[in-house]
């Protein structure tokens, strides 16, 4: 294969990865509208921290990201308990532990620490799990490995509710 084939390849794989991840996050936008119209929770996505470098036309700009990245969503639930989660997603069959990164990983320990309630969400296409945060820290403890197969997640796995709804409160 040559380079120009090999880069192809990588930018369509990163297409396909990229729209996987964009569905992931438009379910649980729904999911959350849902728990809020319900007076169960509400629930944000968290937004990238940007700063913008020059303005362009039409209300477009040139911006860069200004710090690490936050979990991607955080709130409340009706309970009054805070509730922060990633979410994450893949084509392989298999969910790295790595694929949090350590500064997200510091904002769950330390939400966690006061009694957030903490998960990593997880889409293999099919199969959706919530990955409570204590869990997916221990990987190593409960698979033997620094990574959860689809197969793995089965004690995990959500469904969707009977509003068609992604239930990852279960």
């Amino acid at each position: 294969m040559t380079s120009v084939q090999e880069l192809q390849r990588a930018r369509f794989i990163g297409a396909k990865n990229r729209a996987q991840g964009q569905t992931l996050e438009e379910l649980i936008l729904m999911a959350c509208g849902f728990y809020k119209a319900k007076g169960l929770a509400h629930i944000d996505k968290t937004p990238e921290p940007m700063r913008v470098l020059r303005p362009l036309e039409n209300g477009q700009f040139v911006a860069c990201f200004s710090k690490k990245a936050q979990p991607d969503f955080q709130g409340t639930l009706s309970s009054g308990r805070a509730v922060m989660f990633e979410a994450k997603s893949t084509r392989t069959g298999k969910i790295d532990q790595k694929v949090v990164t350590q500064e997200q990983a510091d904002f769950l320990d330390a939400h966690m620490a006061m009694n957030a309630l903490c998960f990593v969400v997880v889409s293999y296409g099919d199969v959706f799990a919530t990955v409570p945060w204590k869990d997916w820290k221990r990987m190593k403890e409960i698979f033997g490995h620094k990574f959860m197969t689809k197969e793995e997640s089965q004690i995990y796995r959500i469904k969707f509710n009977h509003n068609g709804i992604l239930d990852f409160f279960g």
